[in-house]
Formats: structure tokens, sequence, C-alpha cells
């Protein structure tokens, strides 16, 4: 299952690519996220892994998200735990004014009997989509 959401923020591209490659920022942006902490130390880099609590269907859980890619306009972040696959995918595009489009993908691939639970999720899914939209572009346009 996938979602999408897109918006233009007044900022320049490598500024927003440096705010998001640290996930555990999504405290910030994604209101259905509790907490985000890195696992690993140093630099952020491609490999670089968070442990992400959050709330979906008013139930607390746990996903371990590593960075998979990091290129120049471009985020990917997979997360697993033991019921789903998730991926956030952020794609940027300077709009030539000094600010960005920022496009957000977010994939749920569900495990086990929950896939059979799938098509009753979607409105969950979709409400967690339009929570990002709702608050991701003020947080970055203070980045």
């Amino acid at each position: 299952m996938s979602v999408e959401r897109s918006f233009t923020v007044d900022r320049p591209l490598p500024v927003l690519v440096d705010y998001l490659k640290d996930f555990a920022r999504a405290e910030d942006w994604d209101p259905g996220t509790m907490s985000c902490v890195r696992l690993d130390d140093g630099p952020v880099r491609v490999g670089s892994s968070w442990r992400n609590v959050s709330v979906f269907r008013g139930r607390e859980t746990s996903l371990v998200y590593r960075l998979v890619r990091w290129d120049a306009d471009h985020l990917t972040f997979v997360g697993e735990n033991s019921s789903v696959t998730t991926t956030d995918d952020l794609s940027l595009r300077s709009t030539g004014t000094g600010g960005t489009e920022v496009v957000y993908r977010a994939r749920l691939d569900f495990k086990g009997l929950i896939k059979l639970a799938e098509p009753f999720l979607r409105k969950d899914v979709e409400r967690l989509a339009d929570g990002v939209e709702a608050v991701m572009p003020g947080v970055l346009a203070r980045a």
C-alpha cells in the first residue's frame, strides 16, 4: 500500500536534504512518531539506523529504520518489524526561485495475516500521510 503527498517549501534544496537525512527529526514532522532515536554513532550515512516508536490505529509500534539512499535530491529510509516493512521516500526538486518541491511517498508492505486486513487499513494510512502533509511544510520552512 502506498501514499504520496507533495508540497513546496521556501527553503533551498541542500538545506532540506541536510535536515531530513537525520530520521530522528521525524519526531518533528511526523505526527504519528512518538520517539525516534539513532542507534549508531558518527555522521549520518547510508546504513545509519534509528528506532522509531509511533502510534498506528491507537497502538504503539516500534520499527528499526535504515537510511538506504542518500543523493543530493533524494532520501530513502526503510523500516521493519515483524508485521510490516515501510519505505519513506523523499524526492526533492529545486523550484528555481530558492524553494524546493518535496514529494513524500510512504509504502507499507504488511507481513503474515495482517496482509489480509490491508484493505481496511487504507484510511488509517491516508490519515497518517495527511498528518505529515499538514505538519512537514511548516517544520521544513524553519529548517
